[in-house]
């Protein structure tokens, strides 16, 4: 293969013409892409090519269009942000002349619909025949009635985000009541006592992922026709639209026939004297005929300012549960399934790494691995521990140093010549107790690990011999300036090591 520049290929390079092209059997599109490949080697670094090259499948080469397959429209997105130029360029170069390049999303993605906070969409359902030509009646002309005519599609009106799912909520200790409680209202809706079920926590928690988990699996297991997702705002200007459209008996009927009413961050209603009056009538309606409402705020029902009283007290008729930010091994967890949905290879120290410094909010944390590809595939540069502490500084501001609790083992048992095994067993001699419990401290204060996997890290002890050896490493500190000198001199010796 010819040295590949960023010189416009012509037809020159082949000698020929279009006609040519035209007639390249779509067999060999994936030989042409065999030797894209190549091309893209060599010029973007490894982590790129495996995150956004490899993923990439040869569907045909006909008429001058490439046809590839793709995983989801946020892939198709990126690369035509960022390597759009590089695959046209590369399949020029190989093909010997201009080319179209066109997508499809892998079946299973198609529905998998970008989202943010503050959209809302419907889901498009195709009834589309592919590939089948339409089977008409041969007297009348008319699709027989079996059959759907081609490129007619439906609306769902429910608004659901069909990637957030049960299947890929990350559950921990922070979530588990909450996920639980849930499951169980998607299982039997309006059939629990948890009605309405109110959902709390700060932002970036994943309530609205889990409020979405419970809407997907009604609609997948077929126990509901009419569920219905809103953020607060949206029934509020639904209202307001209804008002100026004289259609208020007609807005009411619809929100009060659904079989499932889930609306997000009700907080907002704050203030809405109207809003929370329609919205007060409608629980009733809903309550009263046995329909599920499912409602998420930033906070418990009672604490919420600038809501009536009528409406507080109807939030607490069921049962609220809370979501807590995320201890360190749910984190881990979560990045672990993001790199594993994006086919992208992180080493444990990264992601380690982003998850300890990253403790409050998801969403933070996975903006902060977004970004670390980001920077990795425009700066063409392998993912290094170096280059995630430069993100994760550009995002959080100041990092926490990066250190293992194994590492801080090794560390303690050099400088006080303990055998690293025993500050794993069972032995109570004081002078591995104390080492341990020095070990133990400095992995509370240095790294992000909850007391329960700080305890399994030294024998399996639990939380609350942690909690001890904490405390009296502290009183140690402050009465004893030999000892205080002793762990400030691990301490120092474990951060500089970073």
């Amino acid at each position: 293969m010819e040295n590949f520049s960023s010189d416009k290929i012509t037809l020159d390079t082949i000698g020929s013409g279009e006609n040519i092209v035209s007639q390249l059997p779509n067999a060999i599109a994936e030989n042409i892409w065999g030797e894209c490949l190549q091309i893209f080697r060599g010029r973007v670094n490894s982590q790129s090519y495996k995150a956004w090259f490899e993923p990439i499948i040869p569907i045909q080469f006909e008429n001058g269009n490439f046809t590839i397959q793709i995983p989801s429209q946020f892939f198709q997105d990126w690369l035509e942000e960022h390597h759009y130029s590089l695959l046209i360029e590369a399949i020029t170069h190989v093909v010997g002349t201009n080319v179209e390049l066109s997508y499809i999303v892998k079946p299973e993605e198609r529905e998998s619909i970008p989202y943010s906070q503050d959209d809302h969409f419907s889901v498009q359902v195709s009834t589309q025949t592919d590939g089948l030509a339409e089977n008409r009646n041969a007297n009348t002309g008319q699709p027989k009635s079996e059959l759907t005519p081609r490129n007619t599609q439906r609306t769902i009106s429910h608004f659901l985000n069909p990637r957030y799912t049960f299947e890929n909520y990350i559950k921990g200790e922070s979530n588990q009541f909450a996920q639980a409680a849930a499951l169980a209202v998607a299982n039997s809706p309006g059939g629990t006592s948890f009605n309405p079920l109110v959902i709390y926590g700060g932002v970036g928690l994943g309530k609205t992922h889990l409020v979405h988990a419970i809407g997907n699996r009604v609609i997948q297991s077929g126990k509901s026709k009419k569920i219905l997702y809103v953020s607060s705002e949206k029934f509020t200007v639904d209202f307001v639209e209804s008002i100026q459209k004289d259609s208020v008996s007609d807005f009411s009927n619809h929100y009060r026939s659904l079989d499932i009413l889930i609306v997000d961050d009700i907080q907002f209603f704050a203030g809405k004297e109207k809003t929370q009056d329609v919205f007060f009538h409608t629980f009733n309606t809903l309550y009263q005929s046995g329909k599920q409402i499912i409602l998420s705020s930033d906070k418990p029902p009672k604490d919420l300012k600038g809501l009536n009283e009528r409406l507080i007290s109807r939030f607490q008729w069921g049962l609220t549960a809370d979501i807590q930010p995320p201890d360190l091994e749910t984190r881990i967890a979560i990045l672990q399934k993001k790199c594993s949905d994006s086919r992208i290879e992180l080493s444990h120290n990264i992601v380690e790494f982003i998850a300890s410094n990253v403790t409050t909010n998801i969403r933070e944390l996975e903006g902060c691995l977004i970004s670390l590809l980001a920077r990795a595939s425009l700066e063409h540069r392998d993912i290094t521990l170096q280059l995630a502490q430069d993100v994760v500084q550009s995002v959080i501001g100041n990092v926490r140093p990066y250190v293992t609790i194994q590492e801080i083992q090794s560390t303690v048992s050099e400088y006080l010549k303990v055998p690293e095994d025993l500050l794993r067993a069972k032995t109570r001699k004081q002078e591995i107790a104390i080492a341990r419990q020095i070990a133990m401290y400095l992995a509370k204060v240095l790294t992000s690990s909850s007391l329960k996997t700080i305890g399994l890290h030294f024998g399996g002890r639990d939380h609350s011999t942690v909690i001890h050896a904490y405390q009296t490493v502290e009183d140690l500190i402050s009465t004893d300036p030999k000892f205080k000198s002793i762990v400030k001199d691990l301490r120092t010796k474990l951060e500089r090591a970073v």
